[in-house]
């Protein structure tokens, strides 16, 4: 099953408790999937981020990177970001920041 990035933005926009926390989980692997499966036919560039945007492909990367946004958006000052009231949805936030934050 294919995962595009508009699909995983409607997943993540669409958390609001456990049940829609974990769809956008699956969500994500399934994008990651994705990604892995079209990097091996076509090889984006090693200075960039994948096909589907991924810049951390390792778990290592991924957790850190999760956890640096988290810690530098917990004022809300992060290009915008408004700390959202529900904690599903800023925990779905925190985890999709691993994806792309450097």
């Amino acid at each position: 099953m294919e995962m595009r990035n508009d699909e995983l933005q409607a997943a993540l926009g669409s958390v609001i408790d456990e049940e829609t926390f974990v769809v956008f989980l699956e969500a994500l692997a399934l994008n990651r999937e994705k990604e892995k499966e079209i990097e091996k036919l076509h090889p984006s560039s090693p200075w960039g981020p994948g096909t589907l945007g991924w810049e951390n492909g390792s778990i290592e990367s991924f957790l850190s990177a999760a956890a640096t946004w988290a810690v530098d958006s917990k004022d809300g000052t992060v290009g915008g970001y408004e700390i959202p009231d529900n904690p599903w949805k800023r925990c779905a936030d925190i985890i999709f920041m691993g994806k792309i934050y450097e």
